[in-house]
């Protein structure tokens, strides 16, 4: 992928992403933890569901239901009790260095500069430096972080830092990113434009995102498909298609349109008992 070709500009899909290629199979996916008291705790609960090459699906579901413990197993980090998940048809067993994760903390180094922190994975991956570098300023201009290459992440505030943590997922150019409620510390008008950017951003790269969330018009907005959750222990109760062309204005959430999904997909949330 040529990284100096994703502008702004560039981003003009406004077609759903091809159906064909699925790029994430769950199967039966369930996670139960034992307690400190010794009791078996169910978390999340068989579940099935496929994710399409080139998709943009949220995650929703109110606080504790169990989002974050499904992504956690959808990356490989935590080991699911029963169940499988296949990225490209290869069961995923442990952390894989190809996925791009983004979690609700930034997680930078402090003291390492704003492209030092971006760079991070490619060092580990004993790319050369000078690759490095190179594409660790195109990401950053794509987060639109041009000029803030030498500043450390004090200087920064809390949407810009979220921005270098995305840059960072970005630095191996993965197919696959995974959010866990990354805007889920910003203030409401830092939330929209991180929202905006976040679209810009998967838009040009053409990854598949897996997008945790419990704001349903966060969900609406960013998303193809909104994976609705029960309450734990958390299932995918309901699938709710968004039928919008990309890519949406932050004004199309005072459409009729945006309106309805907001209801349709809070009346499957309160139908469930898992109210948001």
């Amino acid at each position: 992928m040529n990284l100096s070709m994703l502008s702004p500009t560039a981003v003009d899909r406004t077609s759903k992403p091809a159906q064909s290629a699925v790029a994430i199979e769950i199967e039966g996916l369930s996670k139960t933890y034992q307690a400190a008291d010794g009791r078996s705790v169910r978390a999340v609960d068989t579940v099935t569901a496929s994710i399409h090459e080139g998709e943009f699906v949220s995650i929703l579901g109110p606080s504790g239901c169990g989002k974050s413990t499904l992504m956690m197993m959808l990356t490989g980090l935590l080991a699911a009790s029963e169940g499988v998940v296949r990225y490209r048809g290869r069961r995923i067993e442990g952390p894989q260095a190809d996925f791009g994760v983004v979690f609700q903390d930034s997680i930078l180094f402090p003291w390492r500069t704003v492209i030092q922190n971006v760079r991070l994975p490619a060092e580990v991956r004993g790319i050369a430096r000078s690759d490095q570098a190179l594409r660790a300023k195109q990401l950053i201009e794509l987060v639109g972080l041009g000029g803030f290459e030498t500043k450390y992440p004090k200087e920064l505030s809390g949407g810009m830092q979220q921005r270098v943590a995305i840059a960072r997922a970005l630095m191996l150019d993965p197919k696959l990113i995974l959010m866990d409620e990354p805007f889920g510390a910003l203030d409401a008008m830092t939330r929209e434009q991180m929202n905006l950017e976040l679209q810009r951003i998967s838009l040009a790269t053409r990854a598949t995102v897996i997008f945790v969330t419990h704001s349903i018009s966060e969900a609406v907005f960013l998303s193809d498909r909104v994976f609705v959750m029960s309450g734990r222990p958390s299932t995918v109760r309901a699938i709710v298609p968004i039928d919008m062309p990309r890519p949406r204005p932050i004004e199309i959430m005072n459409s009729d349109k945006f309106g309805v999904y907001v209801a349709d997909v809070r009346a499957e949330l309160e139908r469930r008992g898992a109210k948001s």
